[in-house]
């Protein structure tokens, strides 16, 4: 072989190795047309556990349409009916009020921990103000930390209905975070199934009403009160179509390895990375201190949070270091919470942030961002800081009976700020 083709060869070996490495373009969103249920690579794994008897651990990933023990009940029950010899066991991750950007970061310890066959995905509705971009991100984060802890756990995306997605699905249309979801759903063969079109479904044939103020007939249906959250009936027609979705995937659905659908990412950032660290004393300057277990804040929001740590002092420091791209806290909020000031490298937020929201009546898992977007490769600095005024707590009054005079008990008087974990996406620096 001469050295003039020889060359040629090596130079053509380069370009196609290069070209190899080079990252597809990006996805671009459009809408997906909505389908009952789309198999693709099915439930093979679980299904395949379920005939032969086995026991079968099925997690709830998802937000207050999947807490509320609703078809997350029903359709555990449904299983262990159509399996009873198999045995089921329920693996309740869902928090009302969050989307799959919180779901990344917290599945290691309501989800992985407890070494689920199946992970029924619901952030749909949670995730509808987003962009498909976003969701991409945190959602892809989450399918690819499941199928790296265990391959052989299978994954299913639940659609939920909420009033105003009935627009598009009246076109045959999925909405954006669902269509986001399909896209994303297609480029892994993960089987998904789409309840909120059977609702839209009923409605136009007139047999049932999505919210309704008056009394209704007991041929129609009455989905929920607020357009949301599924009364009884609602939650039944959801299992009805999650099972009958389930028994026709039985036909062609096998076994499968799901590592090498881990080879092609489908966007670039996505938050595979995502992580919780607890808090430790060393982070913390003021009056800090670690909630007792019989606190009433801990017996309630302890299991999702671990160690809950609280401070009201002005002036109160929690700092850490971390080299990576975007940190968070794993909080609360309440009627009491306060507000802080966050500063990151050195360089302060330009307004306060408070712990303290128009749902404010009651106090609720939150998470507050505090930095995204940093160079991955360095070391991060960051500061939380109590601010001894209060945030402006009128935004709660219209959910309060008397608001001029409950607004000025102890209730609603506060600089308390609660923590659980911080969140990362990088490595805690010591």
């Amino acid at each position: 072989m001469s050295r003039s083709l020889l060359k040629l060869l090596t130079l053509v070996f380069i370009f196609v190795s290069i070209a190899g490495f080079a990252q597809a373009d990006p996805p671009v969103y459009h809408p997906v047309k909505a389908k009952p249920f789309v198999s693709r690579q099915g439930l093979g794994n679980t299904l395949n556990k379920l005939k032969q008897n086995e026991e079968v651990r099925v997690a709830y990933l998802g937000g207050s349409i999947t807490a509320a023990p609703g078809w997350r009940v029903k359709t555990t029950k449904w299983l262990q009916e159509a399996f009873p010899q198999a045995k089921i066991q329920e693996i309740h991750a869902a928090i009302g009020g969050t989307g799959s950007d919180l779901g990344a970061f917290r599945l290691e310890h309501d989800v992985l921990q407890h070494h689920p066959d199946l992970v029924f995905i619901e952030f749909a509705v949670n995730d509808g103000g987003r962009q498909p971009e976003s969701i991409w991100e945190s959602m892809e984060g989450i399918v690819r930390q499941i199928w790296t802890a265990n391959p052989q756990t299978d994954i299913c995306f639940v659609y939920t209905f909420r009033v105003n997605n009935e627009t598009e699905l009246r076109k045959g249309e999925c909405p954006r975070s669902a269509s986001a979801m399909e896209l994303l759903a297609d480029h892994y063969g993960i089987p998904s199934i789409n309840v909120a079109l059977k609702i839209v479904e009923l409605e136009q044939q007139g047999k049932l009403k999505f919210t309704s103020e008056t009394p209704l007939t007991e041929e129609i249906i009455l989905f929920s009160k607020d357009g949301v959250h599924p009364l009884d009936q609602g939650h039944e027609i959801y299992t009805e179509v999650i099972a009958d979705a389930i028994k026709l995937m039985e036909s062609d659905s096998k076994p499968v390895n799901h590592a090498s659908q881990l080879k092609h990412p489908f966007v670039a950032g996505h938050w595979s990375d995502a992580k919780m660290v607890p808090l430790n004393a060393t982070m913390l300057t003021g009056n800090w201190k670690a909630l007792p277990a019989e606190n009433e804040l801990m017996k309630r929001f302890g299991g999702r949070m671990g160690q809950i740590w609280e401070a009201d002092e002005p002036g109160s420091l929690l700092t850490f270091q971390f080299r990576g791209s975007q940190a968070a806290l794993y909080d609360l909020l309440g009627p009491d919470g306060g507000q802080v000031q966050i500063t990151v490298d050195g360089k302060p937020h330009p307004k306060l942030t408070p712990r303290f929201d128009s749902y404010c009546t009651y106090h609720r898992i939150a998470t507050l961002n505090l930095a995204q977007n940093l160079d991955p490769q360095q070391v991060h600095t960051v500061t939380v800081e109590i601010h001894p005024e209060q945030p402006d707590r009128s935004s709660v009054a219209f959910r309060l009976k008397n608001p001029d005079q409950e607004l000025k008990s102890p209730k609603f008087q506060g600089t308390k700020i609660r923590v659980g974990k911080i969140m990362l996406r990088g490595e805690l620096v010591p």
